[in-house]
């Protein structure tokens, strides 16, 4: 994974080496630049695939065009036998492929395009930037003077007077704009026989995982022992002898006991930590200061998610999560409540159409927080689509079904049964800290000085400890005062 910074337009008196400094957490092993009256891109490189000779920008075999990019082409193999009779590569990089196929398809490239990217190409004086379908990797633009910028995150953009979020799904092409180029619909749901699908479930995540274990440096898993990262754990299991698996929590949490079991039955080289309520204190500046929000429920869930990647960086490059499941098989508990299938449809699709504010907001900064790459198979845009097709009556949950059924039916013989009907439990109450943060709010915020705060701040601040946060925030990022979201908040 990598960390980007492009400049469209004038940029003489710009800032733009202080700007990239920021994100050099994102990617520390290089550093690349482009420069012309036009145009800046600089890559701060973390190396994943082709470490030696992968440095960016790559440019093509005439010189004139080059690309940075931030994230992992899975099918870039596949896409280079194709193009090896038309182009000359200068690398074994992914990144190198998307810039071939500009060359021949223009935007329609990203049509070939299965990974998790957001990258810029300059074109003879012009830029064509890109963000993949869901939003896995973060960018962001902001305006100064006549120019545009881009960067892999928010802090990287303080010069500029006004900050938004770069759409999922979209390109952008100099002097033209934004267009969309994929759009999360509700495919049309198709019949499955209970055991057909089970089966295609299998084979269709089998390959999800595959695809995301290429790799020139060592692999591993975030084991929470939940439903959704065993089964990534189990798959991933079946394509190598050694797999690292890595869990945290406070001492005796549930997370830690069933990742135990998980990680015995899968014989994977497995570590854990055990955090204690004066670390997650210690370390909540700097968990706010890389995720760049301060929504209560994404940061209890990041605090966890920062000491596992933390743990990780001592043994691993490139992590796979279980990220996204819940989304595609209704796993929240608020979606209990709703009965009618069109409309737990609409709100299924919101959710997905919200992940790159919340759960992929929170798994990107907090493993780029210690340099590490996540990767996430349940979100590979084929398995989104597939997942869309089967009829919510297969995945509602009743009184005598369990949240995630058909997911777990799928799996039941890949894992203890324990783990495989183990109840489903948030975030932060798996990891045993649920309510810390609460309970110190309420003894430094007094119930005025909230309502003070509140209306002061212009914020949508929804109880103490997310006032708390906000105060943390606004020390940090008081620049990015009236940048907001359009995303969603869940209790994870």
């Amino acid at each position: 994974m990598c960390g980007i910074f492009v400049i469209d337009g004038k940029h003489g008196h710009l800032p733009y080496d202080k700007s990239c400094k920021s994100l050099v957490h994102r990617g520390p092993d290089d550093f690349g630049s482009f420069f012309d009256e036009k145009a800046v891109m600089l890559h701060t490189r973390l190396s994943i695939i082709d470490l030696a000779g992968g440095k960016q920008p790559i440019f093509n075999e005439k010189g004139d065009k080059c690309i940075i990019c931030n994230g992992e082409i899975y099918n870039y193999s596949e896409l280079k036998s194709e193009l090896k009779n038309k182009h000359r590569f200068s690398t074994n990089s992914d990144t190198e492929i998307i810039l071939h196929l500009y060359e021949d398809f223009g935007s329609a490239c990203l049509e070939n395009l299965n990974g998790m990217f957001a990258f810029a190409i300059y074109d003879n004086g012009s830029l064509f930037i890109a963000r993949d379908r869901l939003g896995i990797k973060p960018l962001y633009y902001g305006y100064i003077d006549n120019s545009i910028v881009f960067a892999s995150e928010l802090k990287s953009l303080k010069m500029c007077l006004r900050i938004y979020e770069f759409p999922p799904g979209h390109y952008y092409i100099s002097k033209k704009g934004f267009e969309s180029y994929y759009k999360i619909c509700g495919a049309n749901e198709e019949y499955f026989d209970e055991e057909d699908l089970c089966r295609m479930l299998r084979e269709k995540l089998s390959e999800s995982v595959k695809k995301r274990m290429m790799s020139d440096v060592p692999i591993g898993v975030f084991l929470s022992g939940g439903i959704d990262s065993s089964i990534i754990a189990a798959l991933m299991k079946e394509n190598t002898d050694r797999l690292y698996s890595f869990s945290v929590g406070i001492k005796d949490s549930e997370d830690l006991k069933a990742a135990r079991i998980v990680a015995q039955y899968l014989k994977t080289e497995h570590y854990e930590y055990v955090f204690s309520e004066s670390e997650m204190i210690d370390i909540i500046d700097e968990v706010i200061y890389y995720l760049e929000s301060f929504d209560a429920p994404l940061v209890r869930s990041s605090i966890p998610n920062y000491f596992v990647a933390k743990l990780a960086k001592k043994y691993v490059k490139v992590v796979l999560t279980g990220e996204g499941a819940d989304e595609l098989f209704c796993g929240y508990n608020y979606l209990k409540k709703i009965k009618e299938d069109k409309q737990l449809k609409r709100e299924i699709l919101r959710l997905i159409g919200s992940l790159h504010n919340i759960n992929l907001q929170r798994t990107d900064r907090m493993t780029m927080a210690h340099s590490i790459e996540a990767r996430v198979p349940f979100l590979d845009h084929e398995f989104v689509e597939f997942a869309l097709k089967i009829p919510m009556r297969l995945k509602k949950t009743n009184s005598s079904r369990i949240e995630k059924y058909i997911l777990r039916k799928a799996f039941e013989s890949y894992l203890p049964d324990e783990i495989i009907w183990r109840e489903k439990l948030k975030f932060s109450e798996g990891t045993g800290f649920e309510g810390l943060f609460k309970k110190i709010s309420e003894k430094r915020i007094s119930d005025s000085e909230f309502l003070t705060e509140k209306r002061k701040t212009n914020m949508n601040i929804r109880g103490k400890d997310e006032l708390f946060f906000y105060k943390i925030y606004h020390k940090l990022f008081s620049y990015l005062e009236d940048f907001k979201l359009s995303g969603v908040t869940l209790d994870f």
